[in-house]
């Protein structure tokens, strides 16, 4: 027996046409290059949008092409995430942070036929432009469009908006791709399907409480893991959405969340501890009491930060994990309801796990025995599944060999899950300190050095050790003016760490590399520290 229910198709025109009927005098207002505020509403935004998606159809782009962007976070750049798959065609983001041969085989291997790029990231994009199959260049901003390419507000003005229709496109078919960051060879194509992108933004606005008063600010790029799905998440429920542009400095942030009273933002520990610091040194310089929840992903927030952030400032940070292939969004914690009961030191020790999946998301973890038990101890590579979460890379050039058998993507990260589901990322599979046979987590490490008074950054690397195989080395950032020498770090560690977990080996930099989307980049800290340590003693 089958349900007698319509076969609505979940895709982005829905999403489209839902912020075009209901939410049309609501605002979206973007940072320009020169600090300037660009203001408009969504009758605005929707009616640009089904502009660009005919001026694309009449460029000659096919169901299913690929168009590629190339932009810092502002409204044209939301036009073209929304209006290509509105349109039939595929948004494809190029992340600016790359080298340029990584967006030339991106893009290639994509199959990109048209490139949407801002005008003052020109500098950039001619890098790699002339390398790539573009049939066509589209140029946002102000100022004259650059030889050879297409002004955006020239194009949008010879559309018709009446031409546009709210097609029922298939939810199966592709609205998005988004190249992983390549840490282990070449970057991988991950292609979100309407259905996945319509099932996460409604997951992400259940589980962060989105509604129409709301206004939302995200630092994370929307080049980066389909932005964290906020900007569909936002525009299916009308949220008034703020766009930081380049301007990704502390108080630049700090001076766009009090003056739009944002109430939701999101971003990478990095551009957190920042802020923190800032905050820090001017408590009182701004106004940040309408914001609700800070969501940081894309690397571990380190307790401290969490705990420095409720106690000095009043500010929630929302801890979420997740991947490019799964939407992003995998775990949340600190989300409401998860803490009720806790004292605050415990929530901020819950907090700083990656927490409880969201919905649709089933997790497991394996071990070199099997699937491992949910007792808060035992380590095994976290396995996912969900409508989500990819199936299988766009055109690999290597094996897939990151799916089970039975369908699960083995993510590379280590975990132990607690008895309630609760998940504790205990570290990258390829990071993992392995010592004398046993495993030490390096963000267990940094996290604790991160909450010494005197560090700014820590990143622990595995090194060579003629006795043990592998040794612990912490990379430290110390904050400006102040000291710590390694046997005060040492100390500090003490107390929370079996002695063998230590690191005999400390090395104090003024800046730990970083990759394209802001993860301490491991491989050059390898390659600069990889001088292997004396025998060492690993009692304790």
């Amino acid at each position: 027996m089958e349900g007698l229910m319509m076969d609505y198709q979940l895709n982005v025109p829905a999403i489209l046409r839902r912020a075009d009927e209901l939410y049309g005098a609501n605002e979206i207002a973007s940072r320009l290059p020169d600090k300037s505020w660009h203001r408009y509403t969504y009758a605005d935004f929707t009616a640009r949008t089904k502009k660009l998606a005919v001026a694309l159809r009449k460029l000659g782009l096919e169901d299913g092409d690929r168009v590629g962007t190339f932009m810092w976070n502002h409204y044209q750049h939301l036009e073209t995430y929304m209006g290509a798959p509105a349109g039939g065609f595929v948004t494809h983001t190029l992340n600016l942070r790359l080298h340029p041969d990584d967006n030339v085989y991106i893009a290639t291997h994509g199959g990109d036929r048209v490139l949407v790029v801002d005008k003052v990231l020109w500098p950039l994009a001619e890098q790699f432009v002339g390398r790539c199959a573009f049939e066509h260049v589209i140029a946002a901003g102000e100022g004259p469009a650059p030889d050879g390419t297409i002004d955006y507000e020239a194009l949008l003005s010879g559309a018709d908006e009446s031409e546009f229709e709210y097609r029922d496109l298939p939810e199966g078919s592709a609205a998005a791709m988004c190249y992983t960051s390549g840490t282990t060879g070449r970057p991988k194509g991950v292609v979100y399907s309407h259905r996945a992108i319509a099932i996460h933004a409604l997951t992400v606005i259940g589980c962060l409480g989105f509604h129409a008063d709301d206004v939302c600010l995200p630092v994370v790029p929307m080049f980066h893991a389909n932005a964290w799905c906020f900007p569909f998440s936002c525009t299916l429920t009308g949220v008034k959405q703020v766009f930081p542009g380049p301007h990704l400095d502390p108080v630049s942030l700090l001076e766009d969340f009090e003056q739009e009273q944002v109430t939701v933002t999101a971003g990478v520990p990095t551009i957190w501890m920042g802020i923190l610091q800032t905050l820090d040194a001017n408590p009182t310089g701004w106004d940040l009491s309408s914001i609700r929840t800070m969501t940081v992903g894309g690397a571990a927030p380190p307790r401290a930060m969490i705990e420095a952030f409720s106690e000095r400032h009043g500010l929630h940070i929302t801890h979420g994990w997740g991947m490019t292939e799964m939407s992003p969004v995998g775990t949340l914690s600190g989300a409401p309801g998860q803490e009720t009961g806790l004292s605050p030191q415990e929530a901020y020790t819950r907090r700083a796990m990656q927490g409880l999946p969201i919905p649709f998301v089933e997790i497991r973890g394996r071990g070199a025995e099997g699937l491992i038990p949910w007792d808060g101890e035992t380590m095994g590579e976290l396995e996912v599944r969900g409508p989500s979460i990819s199936s299988a890379y766009y055109r690999p050039e290597e094996g897939d060999g990151r799916w089970t058998d039975d369908g699960w993507f083995k993510t590379g990260d280590v975990v132990s899950i607690h008895p309630d589901g609760f998940v504790e990322v205990q570290d990258r599979a390829k990071d993992l300190v392995k010592s004398g046979g046993e495993w030490i987590s390096t963000v267990a490490l940094e996290n604790a050095l991160m909450g010494h008074p005197a560090v700014a950054e820590a990143a622990v690397i595995a090194v060579p050790d003629e006795k043990w195989s592998e040794r612990p080395l912490a990379v430290v950032v110390l904050k400006e003016g102040e000291e710590a020498s390694p046997e005060e770090l040492r100390d500090f560690l003490a107390p929370s760490f079996a002695k063998w977990w230590l690191p005999e080996r400390f090395e104090f930099v003024d800046e730990i590399p970083k990759t394209a989307v802001g993860k301490f980049r491991k491989t050059a800290l390898r390659e600069r520290f990889a001088a292997g340590l004396v025998a060492s003693d690993q009692s304790g």
